[in-house]
């Protein structure tokens, strides 16, 4: 069984479709060499501050629960910022070489900020504080990892990290 993702609009770096789609973002907030837009990051960065928030205010684990993962499309659909219709557009088109490690990515703040939330409901039911700051601390700082990561991506690098180098941010 082959796994592989295949993205059918991608386009290929330095292809006339990937030209004529830098000249159409030239203006916007989209990264011209890779066609996303750091906004989508915005959508981890609060579940990040009530994570830190949770030891010193445990009632704020009801909210991060309700936390939900969201697609960058879907980012954007409900975005009010200008370049939200021309980002949802130009996602299909964004090169291989920068939508996988990408995607791999935002899979992984996505699985580590539901370890996270976990870690802490658990935490809180033993009433152990300490542990708690400890935890929403090293969880907060690896997704934070991760949101770099996704970050250098978004301006260009084709690296994300493998799941042996967050074992070790996660101290596995």
């Amino acid at each position: 069984m082959n796994n592989t993702v295949t993205y059918p609009s991608a386009v290929e770096v330095g292809s006339p479709e990937y030209q004529a789609l830098q000249a159409k973002i030239a203006e916007s907030n989209l990264d011209p060499t890779t066609f996303l837009g750091t906004d989508y990051l915005n959508h981890f960065n609060e579940i990040v501050m009530l994570l830190d928030m949770i030891p010193d205010m445990p009632e704020i684990l009801e909210d991060a629960k309700e936390w939900r993962p969201k697609c960058y499309c879907d980012h954007f659909h409900d975005s009010t910022i200008a370049d939200r219709e021309l980002a949802v557009e130009v996602f299909e088109s964004v090169p291989v070489l920068y939508r996988e490690p990408f995607e791999q990515t935002i899979e992984q703040i996505d699985r580590t900020i539901g370890t996270a939330i976990a870690v802490l409901e658990r935490d809180a039911e033993t009433g152990n504080v300490d542990l708690m700051r400890e935890n929403a601390s090293a969880l907060s700082r690896v997704i934070q990892r991760l949101m770099d990561t996704a970050s250098a991506i978004i301006h260009g690098s084709d690296q994300a990290l493998d799941q042996s180098e967050i074992d070790d941010l996660l101290g596995i």
